[in-house]
């Protein structure tokens, strides 16, 4: 049976952070509806290994192939339109807090030659329904609770309807209740918009309530558990 095609394919990939290796002999591949967890101690890796993915850290030698981009040789001209492919949810949500909801989402589309301003509004509401906020639209983001904040950040980063969804620490300042409720999110968004959605974490607790493949980072190694 012909496996499905990889929409991102490291193989023996070395990801360096501009002073020294933090990953070498990568070996990862994920295809179109897959999800994966990246776990591991801090400083192991887990960040640079998402960040080699869109093209922020170096990926030095071996193979990488990010939706049809070659990120060992990727131009700098080329990353952009990489990105914009591309879903990305942080740890700080790096919001503007004085700004609505309304406006932060905005603020992305223009910025991502949106230009339709009927079409942008549409879009806005479309994804502020996705992720239960279509009646704070109006609302400052620091008036909003940790886990709205998160909400806000998820709606986003699946404006321009990513094939990748890659999430650093989502769950981190955010207490349990809020941390399962933006997994579910995420799982649901992922499936919503048929796109691949990679989450690094140290909370090992969602991996065993919310099921998926897991790879480690440990010694500068990143493997596949069983």
């Amino acid at each position: 049976m012909k496996r499905p095609e990889a929409l991102i394919e490291f193989s023996k990939a070395s990801i360096s952070n501009g002073t020294e290796a933090i990953l070498s002999e990568v070996n990862f591949r994920l295809s179109k509806a897959e999800s994966c967890y990246i776990v591991g101690e801090t400083g192991s890796g887990k960040s640079s290994f998402l960040k080699g993915i869109y093209a922020e850290e170096q990926v030095l030698e071996g193979k990488a192939q990010v939706l049809g981009h070659d990120i060992v040789n990727i131009k700098r001209s080329e990353i952009p339109t990489l990105r914009r492919k591309m879903g990305r949810i942080f740890q700080e949500f790096q919001l503007f807090q004085e700004w609505s909801v309304a406006r932060n989402l905005a603020y992305v589309l223009s910025v991502t030659d949106w230009k339709d301003k009927q079409r942008m509004q549409n879009r806005i509401d479309e994804v502020l329904m996705a992720v239960g906020l279509h009646h704070k639209d109006k609302e400052p983001i620091h008036r909003l609770s940790g886990g709205e904040q998160q909400r806000v950040a998820i709606a986003r980063a699946i404006l321009n309807h990513p094939k990748i969804i890659v999430a650093d620490e989502p769950t981190a300042n955010l207490d349990k209740h809020a941390a399962d409720s933006i997994i579910r999110l995420l799982k649901q968004i992922a499936i919503q918009e048929d796109a691949i959605i990679i989450i690094a974490t140290h909370d090992e607790r969602l991996i065993e309530k919310f099921p998926a493949r897991v790879f480690r980072c440990y010694k500068g190694r990143l493997q596949e558990e069983d």
